[in-house]
């Protein structure tokens, strides 16, 4: 019986890294998505664009 807990502890052990690698891995395709986007918004020009020679 003692074997059984011994699997059981490991296999909560990976389980747990498992998710949260994976959590992880989810933020940060998130954060980069998001700036991704942020960059290619097109910049509007401003109203009173100065004449330059």
């Amino acid at each position: 019986m003692t074997k059984k807990t011994d699997w059981t502890g490991k296999a909560a052990m990976a389980g747990a890294a498992i998710g949260s690698a994976a959590l992880a891995a989810a933020l940060l395709y998130a954060s980069r998505r998001k700036e991704r986007a942020e960059k290619t918004e097109p910049k509007a020009p401003p109203v009173d664009a100065p004449e330059t020679d």
